[in-house]
């Protein structure tokens, strides 16, 4: 088998891809809904807590950024399996696992801003302003590097073999 060969992968049709494709899409996004879901269910819970009225006002801003960022990731994280429902027995599943697959990411760029705001609030009231702002960028730098620089460098690497 030459190397063009091993490198075009699968032979399937683009049903046969569009199925293996959404599995694997439906096992990426059991594991980013789980924490997402905790940790926004946590998040809900904040305001209950009776330190809550003791938070600054530009803790409160940032509580409520965070809130919404939440609702939004999990909307963006969902949305893969509404769209699915609504469009099956269309025949649209290669669409649909396109669609969903730009859904997916547009939540993990949400639970990247989700993530910094709600360690920026903690941090905030465990540590001091200025070093919690600093460790909040250093994780994000992190979470980029982890999440999306190296996928990106490994997609341009295969690329530049072919």
């Amino acid at each position: 088998m030459s190397q063009k060969e091993y490198r075009r992968g699968r032979d399937e049709t683009p049903e046969e891809r569009a199925d293996r494709r959404w599995a694997e899409l439906l096992q990426e996004l059991r594991v980013a809904q789980t924490g997402v879901q905790i940790m926004f269910g946590f998040l809900l819970t904040v305001v209950f807590q009776p330190r809550f009225d003791e938070l600054s006002t530009t803790d409160r801003d940032i509580y409520v950024v965070t809130v919404v960022l939440g609702a939004a990731t999990v909307g963006a994280l969902v949305g893969p399996v509404s769209f699915h429902r609504l469009v099956t027995g269309l025949r649209l599943k290669p669409q649909t696992v396109t669609w969903a697959s730009r859904l997916t990411v547009v939540g993990l760029v949400l639970m990247l801003c989700t993530m910094a705001s709600a360690l920026l609030l903690i941090l905030r009231m465990a540590l001091h302003d200025t070093f919690a702002l600093w460790l909040v960028v250093g994780l994000v730098v992190w979470f980029v590097l982890c999440w999306f620089a190296l996928p990106v460098w490994a997609r341009h690497a295969s690329a530049a073999k072919d």
